[in-house]
């Protein structure tokens, strides 16, 4: 069995949609794999999004749901794949500090050689997805784990994504979502992380 956390942080549920899509390719490839799709909780805390004007309804439906993840989920783990929006170039602030909450799994080594990859959204057509995935893949590093880019390894790669993660145009004022191509891109990524891991998880 590979165990395998999808973890997001998301305000509306755009990058959780996109989450989940990955989840679901992870969960695909072997019936006894096990798969948490969890939530980093926002700094604003779960009451006041729910109370916000703008995302309010939506957090409460699509985020709210969600388990909230913690540093045993990274340990339990033999695949952690990370995922936000893009907050100015790079990953939200919420995010970031669910990783520097695990700094004590980088000093004793707690995540190394764990398998990781990573996805984004982002609300506009070039607002920084992939300097977000390169973000929170240089954090990955910085606790030891084994990096897996999706690269060109599906055609579906060649029409959507990119080659370093599963990466999405959804959400702003107009409520976009993901297209099934980067559905499917993020489940494909999903699906090479899982068997990864499999490869690298003693029996």
């Amino acid at each position: 069995m590979t165990k395998i956390a999808v973890v997001a942080h998301s305000l509306a549920g755009s990058a959780l949609s996109l989450a989940a899509a990955v989840a679901e390719g992870a969960a695909k490839q072997a019936e006894d794999n096990e798969v948490r799709l969890l939530r980093v909780r926002d700094l604003r805390g779960d009451e006041e999004l729910a109370a916000d004007p703008g995302i309010g309804v939506l957090f409460a439906e699509r985020v709210a749901p969600h388990p909230v993840a913690t540093g045993e989920d990274l340990v339990w783990a033999d695949a952690v794949i990370l995922g936000c929006g893009v907050r100015f170039g790079g990953m939200s602030a919420a995010m970031r500090r669910f990783l520097e909450d695990a700094a004590g799994l980088w000093v004793n080594g707690g995540l190394q050689n764990k398998v990781g990859a990573a996805f984004s959204v982002a609300s506009t057509p070039h607002g920084g997805m992939e300097q977000t995935v390169h973000d929170l893949l240089t954090a990955m590093m910085h606790f030891g784990m084994l990096i897996v880019p999706p690269g060109y390894g599906d055609e579906v790669q060649y029409h959507a994504s990119s080659p370093y993660g599963a990466v999405a145009q959804a959400g702003g004022p107009s409520g976009l979502a993901p297209t099934e191509a980067e559905f499917e891109a993020a489940r494909f990524l999903g699906g090479l992380v899982a068997r990864t891991a499999a490869r690298l998880t003693p029996a």
